[in-house]
């Protein structure tokens, strides 16, 4: 019961016309951007350990002048991006390493779990959070196999960029309401593989890679509020949509025309997502805040998805964060989507920027319309 409740708590929240019902401070309220709303206070699980791994492939924006009309200074400029690291096709010939979504997955997850102190055998519970899969029916129980993890219950989780926090906070019910004591949240996609790579606008901005988390059921908060939502009315300003090709078979008859399944490249209305991201991460932070207890001159850190350094930039400066206080790795790896903020943070724990008992505010957006932040108390 304890873990149908936990699912409960996280994914069947009331929906009425754009009528919210929160599961955190007793509020309801009409919300004419979102249609759906779930925000809590602290949760008694804390993160001890994290990890990343990108491929080993880099394409730099003066790689890109050779693909479409541009050149680093137009990319930069717009975007904050240097490079990025790219998953290339695997011929399968002699001697050659097979890199794809999993294994750069279970390099992250490894790492992550190493730096916790657990054996793979303690974690209950691995999540993947992913857009891309390598399989369509699921990647995490692939990486749990890959590294060890015999015990755990495996299953991926799909919001786009906002996937990490969206799994995070649902790893969190899990170990907040005691059905599992350890969980790896993965958050990894590989858009490089539906990017249209004669469009300049959108080749330029997505890379590949890998991060991971894990959890541990604790007595204190370390996940101390979060608040997540998604407007379906945005579909459209960013999507991959389903294509198909026609495929008749041969039933008695004329026979049935069915459609063989593949994939469109990723459609996006920049300036609406743009517009999107800079209303509504700064409202999402402050929820989570407030869920909390909490204000802005708490934190230690500021985590967005490493989408483009223009809305990183007028997100903190809208909060009145300084610069120095954002964490960001944008320039050398691109968006890499539900990977972004887990590689991030690894990079930024394991140089000594961020230490223990620092608090990090992060926020996710993207496609769905999806969106949320999740405030950590780190280790």
């Amino acid at each position: 019961m304890r873990m149908r409740s936990a699912i409960l708590s996280v994914f069947l929240i009331g929906l009425v016309d754009g009528l919210a019902f929160t599961n955190g401070p007793s509020r309801t309220r009409f919300q004419k951007t979102a249609l759906s709303m779930a925000t809590s206070g602290a949760l008694n699980c804390r993160p001890i350990g994290v990890g990343s791994a990108a491929p080993k492939t880099v394409v730099t924006n003066d790689d890109l002048e050779s693909i479409v009309e541009t050149n680093d200074e137009w990319i930069s400029s717009r975007t904050g991006i240097s490079q990025r690291r790219l998953l290339t096709h695997f011929k399968g010939e002699e001697g050659e390493e097979k890199e794809n979504l999993v294994t750069i997955s279970q390099e992250a997850a490894a790492n992550a779990l190493e730096m916790s102190g657990l054996d793979a055998l303690d974690i209950d519970m691995v999540i993947c959070c992913t857009s891309s899969p390598d399989d369509m029916f699921g990647d995490a129980t692939s990486i749990a196999a890959g590294i060890g993890c015999k015990n755990a219950v495996a299953f991926d989780i799909t919001a786009a960029c906002s996937g990490f926090l969206f799994g995070s906070v649902t790893a969190g019910q899990f170990l907040h309401n005691k059905s599992i004591k350890n969980a790896i949240v993965v958050g990894a996609d590989a858009l490089s593989r539906w990017v249209d790579w004669d469009d300049r606008n959108s080749c330029i901005l997505f890379g590949d890679g890998a991060g991971a988390v894990v959890y541990t059921a604790s007595d204190e908060p370390g996940m101390l509020g979060y608040s997540a939502h998604s407007n379906g009315l945005g579909h459209d300003d960013l999507m991959l949509g389903y294509k198909g090709e026609k495929r008749m078979i041969a039933t008695p008859g004329e026979g049935t025309e069915l459609s063989s399944g593949s994939y469109d490249n990723i459609s996006m209305n920049g300036r609406e997502v743009y517009k999107f991201a800079t209303r509504e991460v700064p409202v999402v932070l402050k929820e989570a805040l407030e869920a909390a207890n909490m204000t802005v001159d708490d934190i230690d850190w500021l985590l967005l998805h490493q989408a483009n350094i223009r809305i990183i930039d007028i997100v903190a400066e809208r909060l009145g964060i300084p610069k120095e206080k954002i964490i960001t790795n944008l320039k050398n790896y691109g968006n890499t989507s539900a990977g972004s903020i887990p590689l991030a943070l690894d990079e930024a724990v394991r140089s000594g920027q961020v230490k223990k008992g620092d608090i990090v505010a992060c926020a996710g957006f993207g496609a769905g319309l999806s969106w949320g932040s999740t405030i950590l108390k780190w280790g």
